[in-house]
């Protein structure tokens, strides 16, 4: 099994009303940059309140976190902040089934983390909604400069579908 860059297992029996607070180090938060392929996490911070019903866990609050990344235009690193909702629910494996069966999935059984025994893993689990939250796309303040500089995606007359557009008819 490989270890996850920041793990916080939470054991079931321990979980009171009182919110779960998750900050990893600076060498946990620099593990997690290179994982995301970005340049630096600077903060990360979430704060979670969770309630069980059963062996089901349900884990709600705020991640916000300080992030560098490179431009996806100049390739300039800039900062970007992200502050994100999160709703995560941890329950046991369903039952097993054929290869063959035919399964229906809802809507809610998107959103569930399996997990086995008494414990769960609930710093990579926040670690992987910072991974959706970072837009691979992203474009800094200089894109548009590096854009014209580079022509990048500008003049449609000289593309490759200059003589399409050449075609267009005029209303």
């Amino acid at each position: 099994m490989i270890t996850p860059e920041y793990s916080h297992m939470i054991d079931l029996r321990q979980i009171t009303d009182e919110p779960v607070v998750l900050e990893p180090s600076e060498s946990e938060r620099r593990r997690l940059a290179g994982r995301f392929g970005i340049t630096a996490i600077d903060t990360m911070k979430a704060v979670l309140r969770m309630t069980v019903d059963g062996s089901k866990v349900e884990a709600k609050g705020k991640l916000t976190a300080q992030i560098i990344q490179a431009c996806a235009i100049s390739g300039e690193d800039f900062p970007v902040s992200i502050s994100e909702t999160i709703a995560l629910r941890f329950v046991h494996p369903a039952k097993a089934y054929a290869p063959d069966e035919e399964i229906e999935i809802s809507a809610d059984d998107l959103d569930e983390i399996e997990y086995e025994g008494t414990s769960f893993d609930l710093g990579e689990a926040v670690a992987q909604s910072l991974a959706l939250a970072i837009d691979p796309f992203a474009e800094g303040p200089d894109a548009d400069k590096a854009r014209k500089e580079h022509k990048l995606g500008g003049d449609i007359a000289s593309g490759p579908f200059a003589g399409l557009s050449a075609l267009k008819t005029k209303d």
